[in-house]
């Protein structure tokens, strides 16, 4: 009978621990509380965000519904739920979302896990798709939401949740429900269009991941974006090369490589650039950009020497 008691204590004492914890302010909202980030508004809210409410399990679908239709692409729940809406898991995973959003024509791009982030994005005129857990770490009840808007001074997010198209949730206990989540949040936004907060990395995933399901055209639209503000990144400049033959320009993908090449001194920059200007008949340029390449793999990028060879070969081979 002791031991139960004191079990019983203990669990009790457990309990109420957990119950108090619960009250406390997550860190990031206590961070964004007490210093906000310079430039940012207290209160935002995109009352012109479409809503699409949930059906069924369907909050994936309804959430990117609501991101697509946001940015003017096509954007009906149902269609996107065979698309996106797994039946075996109940549900939709990450990926099938960026999928989704990918072949609807949009870049999604996925933000830094900061609280910060998501309220900037709002700020800058972009719905924010969010993962939450509303259960538990060990029963978890998954739920996808955009955020529209939010009010630093009534501490609350605004959000098309569910079946509630203006649901005012706690800054607090969003962090909790989307800290479960693994705290996942994109943008669904066009290609002439970065994220606000996405780093060089997260902007040059998103592009790759858009160049996989989008026309070259479009794809070279969302590189040119990406180079706008890194003009130095140099997978982007060799993506935009590519989208830009593929889509039927070869002047214009030449232009590209030729840019690429001499800002980076790459060896795939100077291999793609001979192989156009062969195409091109300019066998002079060819044979100058392919012996480029091969000092260039011989001195710094072995991985690309046989390709290097193989294109100087070609244009001596040329007449």
């Amino acid at each position: 009978m002791i031991r139960r008691a004191t079990a019983a204590a203990g669990l009790a004492a457990t309990l109420l621990l957990g119950g108090c914890a619960t009250w406390l302010t997550p860190p990031q909202t206590a961070a964004l509380l007490a210093a906000p980030p310079p430039g940012l508004p207290a209160q935002v809210e995109r009352t012109a965000v479409p809503f699409f409410p949930q059906e069924r399990d369907h909050c994936g679908p309804a959430a990117l519904a609501t991101a697509l239709a946001d940015i003017g692409l096509p954007a009906d729940p149902d269609k996107l739920a065979d698309a996106v809406f797994l039946p075996s898991r109940g549900g939709s995973l990450q990926l099938e979302m960026l999928g989704g959003a990918r072949r609807q024509g949009a870049v999604a791009t996925r933000l830094p896990r900061e609280l910060n982030a998501v309220l900037a994005e709002v700020a800058a005129g972009h719905a924010v798709i969010v993962l939450q857990n509303l259960g538990l770490d060990l029963l978890p009840r998954w739920h996808y939401a955009v955020v529209v808007g939010y009010d630093l001074t009534a501490r609350e997010l605004i959000l098309r949740s569910g079946t509630t198209a203006r649901e005012r949730l706690a800054l607090r206990t969003f962090e909790y429900t989307w800290a479960r989540g693994g705290r996942w949040a994109v943008t669904v936004l066009p290609p002439t269009t970065l994220a606000a907060t996405a780093t060089e990395a997260e902007a040059l995933e998103a592009a790759i991941g858009f160049e996989r399901a989008a026309p070259p055209d479009r794809a070279a639209v969302a590189y040119r974006s990406l180079l706008q503000r890194w003009p130095g990144n140099l997978l982007a400049g060799i993506g935009l090369g590519n989208t830009l033959n593929a889509a039927g320009d070869p002047p214009a993908a030449q232009a590209a490589f030729q840019a690429v090449a001499e800002r980076h001194d790459s060896a795939v920059a100077w291999i793609n650039l001979a192989r156009l200007k062969l195409d091109a008949g300019d066998r002079d340029g060819a044979r100058s950009a392919a012996r480029r390449a091969l000092q260039r793999a011989e001195i710094a990028e072995p991985p690309w020497r046989q390709a290097a060879r193989d294109i100087v070969a070609a244009t001596d081979a040329a007449r």
